[in-house]
């Protein structure tokens, strides 16, 4: 019980973490859906797991980098925008994700099930999640700049487009790693809430990065530790901590007008 709490919250805090610093440039760009659609892209990846009995969250990750690359090139091809594209491979893939896979599996793979992780998966999910946040933090300003002009970045000398392509496998990484904690019903959350969170606290780029990856660290923390309490789903708890943290927020900026 102890050992599975242990490597719950490493997994948590360290998903937390990249996530909402992941997050902070889809609120910051006005992508919040973005994040929330690409959660459900990995399901059919989790039923196709499920169903030729192979673990089922490295179909989430083969599902969320391939329609990561197809979303791209798509965006690049016909020059809609990113939240038109994942709205349309969102839906798709939710209603195949659903048609495949089977009913006793169907919550946790949209709810998810932290109570069953191995040592070997919180190894992984830290990893992954320190790799997705030095990356991101290599890159954080040059996407920055390419959200406020598109030809000042190409002046610099910025490939815009690989920067992006390289952000949505990033997003793609954590979401997949993610789901572990809160299935793919409710992952978008942590790519979305800290970092609305933070922004009511920000007075610039630096502190709003930061405290987006702290409210996500703390919104898993705080979910796995209640949930383990309580004996209740983690998910949900998980996304109630980080409402939490979204209301304080809103009243402290409401006070200090």
């Amino acid at each position: 019980m102890i050992e599975t709490l242990i490597l719950s919250i490493c997994i948590g805090v360290s998903v937390g973490l990249s996530a909402g610093y992941l997050g902070s440039l889809m609120v910051l760009e006005k992508m919040a859906l973005v994040g929330d659609a690409l959660s459900h892209v990995a399901l059919p990846g989790l039923a196709l797991g499920i169903l030729f009995n192979f673990n089922p969250f490295l179909g989430a990750f083969g599902f969320l980098f391939v329609s990561a690359v197809i979303i791209w090139h798509l965006g690049r091809v016909t020059k809609l925008s990113f939240e038109t594209i994942v709205g349309a491979m969102f839906t798709l893939s939710l209603a195949i994700g659903i048609l495949i896979i089977p009913e006793s599996e169907l919550l946790e793979a949209l709810f998810g099930d932290i109570t069953k992780v191995t040592a070997l998966e919180a190894g992984v999910a830290v990893l992954v999640s320190a790799v997705a946040l030095l990356l991101a933090n290599r890159i954080y300003k040059r996407l920055v700049l390419s959200m406020i002009s598109e030809e000042l970045a190409v002046s610099k000398g910025i490939d815009v487009s690989k920067i992006n392509l390289l952000y949505l496998l990033l997003v793609s990484l954590v979401v997949a790693v993610g789901i572990r904690i809160v299935g793919t019903l409710l992952v978008g959350f942590l790519v979305i809430v800290p970092a609305a969170a933070a922004k009511n606290l920000s007075s610039d780029l630096y502190k709003y990065a930061v405290l987006s990856a702290v409210f996500g660290a703390i919104s898993a923390f705080s979910g796995i530790v209640f949930s383990s309490y309580l004996n209740l789903p983690t998910g949900p708890l998980v996304v109630i901590s980080g409402v939490v943290i979204f209301v304080a927020s809103v009243l402290a900026k409401w006070q200090s007008k």
